[in-house]
């Protein structure tokens, strides 16, 4: 349970201050060539990350090149980020010893590499954000609202064909961006989305802002996608509500409730208009039912579970990648099922218990008031409406899940070493913290 008293260390230590959107270009210019690097360096991977229809991704060689440069402007552990890399590794481990039950069976090898390599990212990437956070984290959310964008005017230009070959970012006629699936594309978008709104529910509204949030959630509607919906609607109220609560002013708090209102007016009015004047409104009756017809029947979602709950039980070494979509004929569409029956009984159970504790300390950090809490709560908000969607889908190998795992407990071990009153490098061209 949080108490006040739990706050109030990190509340005198340093108050929640406003975020920019990027560092001064002059005070970059003063930073170490090696924190120049690493900051050039994770920008265009976060950017890269927005291209996902082949594998190995852009992204995926550029995380290399991160963790070098990484290396480079001498990143240091912390001890609270021992919780998830033994989390992880546990994972990985049963994970490794599940392909023994699929021997010589295809792309297996590269599932279990894929979980390895999205292991280390998400721990490189809370080692970046535990140290000059504020720096690093307005990189990383410059270059993500810019890859949402882009993926998101993919997706749009492909739903609504507007040059030859646009196809190709649409599947199943929902849009999909650079990415294989419309069911990855639309939570991809929602972190960039949530903290651009968590910014201009809290600090100010600009066009830059309006223009990239518009962008960015009209594309997420595109895709169709009901998990991503009920996704973004989840992380929205967290933020909405953690903003509210934590807010140090009335003021504040005032801004937060008028602008909600008339942000969901609006919202209302060009889903109406959207609905009723354009071409959408009859695959958005199809998407927004509660069932489909794929969901229920011989072969359907549910029946699935059933058959994958029973699978569980009688294999507690687990299955092994793939196993069970070969057997029963589809994937059974749940992720924490995929954990038990791809890494056994350990390697679901150390899953589980990540994600658990990574819900625990994300919400938390959310709460404590230091200049990051802005990034802190959008990150628990989209983490846990992310944990819910895992309930109808396979989430286990989407990069944008690791990279919000990775920068909630970067935060954590930022706001331990203030808590801890730590000597805590100084960020270069670091504002005086103050009251947002």
């Amino acid at each position: 349970m949080i108490t006040a008293r739990d706050m109030a260390p990190v509340a005198v230590l340093a108050p929640r201050a406003p975020y920019a959107i990027a560092p001064p270009a002059a005070a970059c210019s003063k930073a170490p060539f090696r924190e120049r690097l690493l900051t050039a360096v994770l920008f265009v991977t976060v950017l890269a990350s927005c291209v996902a229809f082949i594998e190995p991704s852009p992204h995926d060689g550029l995380v290399g090149v991160l963790a070098i440069a990484a290396l480079a402007a001498g990143i240091r552990f912390h001890r609270i980020l021992l919780i998830p890399f033994t989390l992880l590794i546990v994972w990985n481990v049963f994970g490794l010893f599940s392909l023994l039950n699929v021997p010589g069976q295809e792309k297996t090898e590269q599932y279990a590499a894929t979980s390895v390599y999205l292991a280390i990212a998400a721990l490189l990437f809370a080692l970046i954000f535990a140290d000059k956070t504020m720096e690093r984290m307005a990189t990383m959310r410059k270059a993500y609202v810019v890859a949402a964008a882009i993926a998101a005017l993919c997706g749009t230009a492909g739903y609504f064909h507007l040059f030859p070959g646009a196809g190709m970012f649409t599947l199943y006629d929902r849009a999909m961006g650079p990415f294989k699936d419309p069911n990855v594309y639309g939570p991809f978008l929602i972190l960039p989305a949530l903290m651009l709104l968590e910014r201009m529910l809290t600090q100010r509204i600009d066009v830059r802002s309006l223009i990239a949030t518009g962008i960015i959630m009209f594309g997420l509607l595109l895709s169709f996608s009901r998990g991503a919906w009920f996704n973004f609607s989840v992380g929205l109220l967290i933020v909405v509500a953690f903003s509210f609560v934590t807010a140090p002013t009335h003021r504040v708090r005032t801004r937060i409730v008028t602008i909600s209102v008339v942000g969901a007016a609006v919202l209302a009015v060009l889903l109406v208009f959207l609905l009723t004047a354009t071409s959408l409104s009859t695959m958005f009756e199809t998407r927004a039912q509660l069932v489909q017809s794929y969901d229920v029947g011989t072969g359907g979602r549910f029946v699935l579970q059933e058959l994958a709950i029973g699978s569980v039980l009688d294999f507690p070494n687990g299955m092994g990648p793939f196993e069970f979509a070969r057997v029963f004929g589809l994937q059974q569409h749940n992720v924490y099922l995929q954990a038990f029956l791809v890494y056994g009984w350990g390697g679901g159970f150390a899953y589980v218990l990540l994600v658990l504790t990574t819900l625990w300390v994300g919400f938390a950090n959310a709460v404590k008031r230091t200049p990051w809490q802005g990034y802190a709560i959008t990150a628990a908000g989209t983490f846990l409406g992310v944990v819910l969607e895992g309930f109808i889908i396979d989430t286990d190998h989407w990069r944008s899940f690791f990279l919000v795992l990775g920068v909630i407990w970067g935060l954590a071990a930022a706001t331990r070493t203030m808590k801890l009153g730590m000597a805590a490098p100084r960020t270069f061209g670091a504002s005086p913290v103050a009251p947002r």
